[in-house]
C-alpha cells in the first residue's frame, strides 16, 4: 500500500445493503478512507453532497429512480468515483465521465485496494495544482451586464447571493466606501474561482473575504466595513480559525 498522510471523506451509493456489508469490510483496514455517508439511492445521495463535501463516491449503477451514471452527468461537482456494478457494459461511458476506476461486483481485496492506490494517486496531485492555480490570482473578471470587469481580490469585501445573480460588495478605489456590483454569475460559480486562503462561504447567501473580518459572534461575523453578516448553522465548524 502506498504510504499516505490525507484522509479522504467517503460516500457508498448501493441500493443493495449487502454492498455496503461489503465496502465497510473492505475499508476497514484503510485508514485514510473516512466514509461519512451511506445512501441507498440517487436521490438521496445528490442531497447529502448538496451540503457536504466529499472526495471519494462508491458507486453501484442500476439503481432505482436514477442511475448511477445519470448521477454523475448532473453533478456539477464531481469528486473521484469508483464504480462498483455488476455490469460491465457501463464501463466505457464511466471512463468517459472520467470516474478513477470500474470495479466488478464481486470485489476481491486486492482489486479494491489497487483502485484505492489510484484513488491517493489523484488526490497527491490535487492540492498542489490548486495552489499553484491560485499562487498568482490577484483579480478575478466578471460579467457585468453585457461587459466584463476586473475586481482586485483583495478589494472584495463580500459577496451575496441574488437569485440568478450576485451582489458583489468592494472598496472604492479611494479605499474608503463601499460599492455594490450586481454580477452576471451564482455565488457557486464564483466561489469556485476564488482563492480558499482568502475566501470562505459562512451561509448560503454570503462568501466574505477573511481578511476584511474585524470580528465574530456565535452566530455572525463583522466586517472592517460596519457590515454584520449571518453564519448559517452548517457553515459554523468550518469558522474556527477565522479570527
Amino acid at each position: 500500500m502506498l504510504e499516505h498522510s490525507t484522509r479522504l471523506s467517503a460516500l457508498i451509493i448501493d441500493d443493495e445493503p449487502l454492498a455496503h456489508q461489503v465496502l465497510l469490510h473492505h475499508l476497514k483496514d484503510q485508514t485514510d478512507i473516512h466514509v461519512v455517508g451511506q445512501c441507498y439511492n440517487a436521490t438521496e445521495a445528490l442531497q447529502l453532497l448538496a451540503s457536504e463535501k466529499v472526495d471519494l463516491l462508491f458507486l453501484d449503477i442500476n439503481m432505482p429512480a436514477l442511475t448511477g451514471i445519470e448521477m454523475l452527468r448532473v453533478l456539477a461537482e464531481k469528486p473521484q468515483v469508483i464504480i462498483i456494478s455488476a455490469h460491465q457494459e457501463y464501463a466505457l461511458e464511466g471512463f468517459e465521465l472520467d470516474v478513477t476506476d470500474y470495479l466488478l461486483k464481486p470485489v476481491s481485496k486486492d482489486r479494491f485496494t489497487a483502485a484505492l492506490d489510484k484513488v491517493r494517486k489523484r488526490q497527491e496531485q490535487k492540492p498542489r495544482n490548486k495552489q499553484a492555480s491560485h499562487k498568482t490570482q490577484t483579480s478575478l473578471v466578471l460579467k457585468v451586464g453585457r461587459d466584463k470587469a476586473k475586481f482586485k481580490l483583495s478589494d472584495i469585501k463580500y459577496l451575496e447571493a441574488y437569485g440568478n445573480y450576485v451582489k458583489l460588495w468592494s472598496t472604492t478605489h479611494e479605499g474608503t466606501d463601499v460599492a455594490m456590483t450586481l454580477v452576471n454569475s451564482t455565488l457557486k460559480k464564483i466561489l469556485k474561482e476564488l482563492p480558499s486562503e482568502s475566501f470562505i462561504q459562512i451561509h448560503k447567501s454570503f462568501v466574505i473575504n477573511k481578511h476584511h473580518v474585524c470580528g465574530q459572534g456565535t452566530d455572525n461575523v463583522k466586517l472592517t466595513s460596519g457590515e454584520s453578516l449571518k453564519v448559517g448553522k452548517s457553515f459554523k465548524k468550518r469558522l474556527n480559525d477565522l479570527l
